[in-house]
C-alpha cells in the first residue's frame, strides 16, 4: 500500500511537470515542397503536357497548448507550355509559347491529436486564394490572365518530432477554387472549372 501511494504521487507531482514542458503558446515558421495534381486534367495536359506539378513556399504556425494549430501559408510555381484548343475529341497544341504562374495563399485552422510523445496526427480547414497569372508573347493584351480567385481547403497529416526545437510533417491537401478556369480558351471547351486539386505536402517547421 505505502508503494502504490508513492507511484500515485509520483505520477501526480509528474503530469504537471510534463505539461509544463509545452509551452501554452508556440510560433512556429516552416517551409514546405509540394506535389500537387490538379482537377483541370485535361486542360494541364493539353497546355502543359502534364497535370501534376511541384510548388515551394513556406509561412507560419502558431499552436495553443500543443493542441489547437493555426497557419497562414504561401506557395508559388511557373509552368511553360503552349496554346491549345479542343475538337471533337482531341485536344490541339498551336505551337504558340505561354507561361502561367501559380500563387496560392491559405489560412487554416486545426487540431493536433496528442496521441504520441513524439508524433501528432492532425486536421484542419480553411480558405485559400489562388492567384493565377497566364502571359503568351503573341497574345492580345484581353487573352492574357491575372487574377486571384478563392476556394476551400482541408489538410490531415503527422507532424514528427526530430528535435526539442526542429519537426516535420507529410499531409494530404485537396483544394477546390472555381471561377478562374472554365470562363475561356480550352478550358471552356472541355467544361473544367476547377483550379485545384489534390496535393502531398512535406514541411520543416522550426519551433517546438
Amino acid at each position: 500500500m505505502k508503494a502504490t501511494l508513492i507511484l500515485l504521487c509520483g505520477l501526480a507531482l509528474a503530469s504537471p511537470a510534463a505539461a509544463q514542458d509545452e509551452p501554452k503558446l508556440s510560433i512556429r515558421p516552416f517551409v514546405m515542397g509540394i506535389a500537387q495534381s490538379f482537377t483541370a486534367k485535361e486542360t494541364f495536359d493539353a497546355v502543359f503536357e502534364k497535370h501534376t506539378q511541384s510548388l515551394f513556399g513556406g509561412g507560419v504556425q502558431v499552436v495553443l497548448w500543443d493542441r489547437f494549430v493555426a497557419e497562414v501559408g504561401a506557395s508559388r510555381a511557373e509552368m511553360s507550355g503552349e496554346r491549345a484548343f479542343h475538337s471533337g475529341d482531341q485536344n490541339f497544341r498551336l505551337g504558340i509559347p505561354l507561361t502561367a504562374t501559380i500563387t496560392p495563399v491559405e489560412v487554416t485552422g486545426g487540431y493536433r491529436f496528442p496521441l504520441w510523445e513524439h508524433a501528432r496526427p492532425y486536421v484542419s480547414a480553411g480558405v485559400v486564394s489562388y492567384g493565377y497569372t497566364e502571359t503568351s508573347d503573341f497574345a492580345d493584351a484581353g487573352e492574357n490572365v491575372d487574377t486571384r480567385k478563392s476556394g476551400f481547403v482541408f489538410n490531415g497529416g503527422f507532424e514528427f518530432r526530430l528535435h526539442r526545437w526542429i519537426g516535420a510533417s507529410a499531409e494530404v491537401n485537396f483544394s477546390q477554387v472555381k471561377g478562374i478556369l472554365g470562363t475561356g480558351g480550352i478550358s471552356q471547351q472541355v467544361g473544367e472549372d476547377d483550379l485545384g486539386g489534390v496535393a502531398a505536402r512535406f514541411k520543416l517547421i522550426v519551433g517546438r
